[in-house]
């Protein structure tokens, strides 16, 4: 019997409509070749319909988005929406709703994108990042006193629970055996100056580590992974940290790949509904002109096909796009495509429908 899966999908604000159609067309493409359904509702939540209507994230929808299989979510933010309204009230709020407490970042460099990293290669980077997802300062917890005035304070706490950090870092132990590549799993965070937050951290990490005898483990503050990650991201196998330090080294993760233009990612629920995303925002200046570059887009369409289980699938979707880029595309990691984004599009769904590699 053909196996079927309910897919959310939140075009969003700008250019994210565009990129979403291109992906949609490839999870169609991959569907049918792999012989499953994929059956898709579609929310216009985002600027507009706040604008619209003054909502930002009604009950309904989430309670409806925690029944489907994923969500596939293209990019929030509008031009006339102050900043930070759009993002805290549906993204934050659907990571934390939907406990998608795992933030997942591959950073992987395709032949044929430059990277402005000298003398590396796709051999050099290729890695993962875990980042904690639903605590740290992201949490909300904090205020202000006295706001406006000489004698301000304004207070943002970062919330680590036990729970919650080991979790994350059994997650990434888990991923890291699964991944069975170099089988080294990085903690990064700053020991030396969050001694409160950090010291959980570190003690959960090699707690959980004696359970994980195969993989191997080691610790470096964030200023040094940053400091690596230009030098020799090719030290790095798995990376897992915290909220913020996460958010910080995974836009850097992105420029080293090539922009973000290839870099996806995924909001995860283990035991629940994920959502996937290219990590890149709404661009809305470039709105219907089709220049943005849907790689991204097209490569969290992978993530979510590995995350229901359709590996066949999922690895046909990497194939077409390893291809693409190494023989279609002028060089995305400069900005170039050579191709609108609907043809971008287009050419992947011919490679993976007439593909290999799966």
């Amino acid at each position: 019997m053909t196996k079927k899966y309910e897919i959310a999908v939140l075009p969003g604000d700008g250019t994210g409509p565009e990129v979403v159609d291109e992906g949609l067309k490839v999870l169609e493409a991959a569907a049918g070749k792999f012989d499953f359904q994929l059956n898709f509702s579609t929310y216009n939540i985002g600027g507009d319909h706040y604008m619209r209507t003054g909502e930002i994230l009604p009950d309904n929808i989430i309670a409806e988005l925690s029944k489907k299989d994923a969500i596939f979510l293209g990019a929030i933010g509008h031009p006339d929406v102050k900043p930070g309204i759009l993002e805290k009230g549906i993204l934050l709020s659907l990571r934390f709703a939907l406990d998608q407490y795992i933030n997942l970042r591959p950073v992987k460099l395709y032949e044929g994108v430059s990277t402005p990293l000298k003398d590396k290669t796709p051999a050099d980077i290729d890695f993962v990042v875990v980042r904690e997802n639903s605590e740290g300062l992201y949490a909300g917890a904090g205020g202000c006193l006295k706001k406006g005035t000489p004698d301000e304070v304004a207070i943002q706490e970062s919330i680590n629970t036990r729970k919650g950090v080991e979790r994350c870092i059994r997650y990434a132990f888990e991923y890291c055996r699964k991944r069975n590549k170099a089988k080294k799993l990085t903690l990064c965070g700053k020991t030396n100056v969050l001694t409160f937050a950090f010291d959980l951290w570190e003690r959960t990490f090699y707690e959980v580590a004696k359970e994980y005898p195969d993989i191997k483990t080691d610790y470096a503050h964030v200023d040094a992974i940053c400091m690596w990650m230009v030098k020799n991201p090719e030290w790095f196998d798995v990376i897992v940290t915290d909220n913020m330090f996460g958010d910080i080294i995974t836009d850097l993760g992105a420029m080293i790949q090539g922009g973000m233009g290839i870099a996806a990612g995924g909001n995860i629920n283990p035991e629940g509904v994920s959502m996937f995303e290219p990590i890149g925002g709404s661009a809305p200046k470039y709105t219907g002109l089709q220049i943005i570059n849907p790689i991204a887009a097209i490569l969290s369409t992978q993530l979510l096909l590995e995350t229901i289980g359709e590996f066949k699938a999922a690895g046909s979707i990497e194939y077409a796009v390893k291809k693409v880029l190494r023989d279609d595309l002028k060089d995305v990691g400069a900005g170039k495509m050579g191709y609108t984004t609907g043809e971008v599009g287009d050419i992947i769904v011919n490679y993976v429908k007439g593909g290999a590699g799966e």
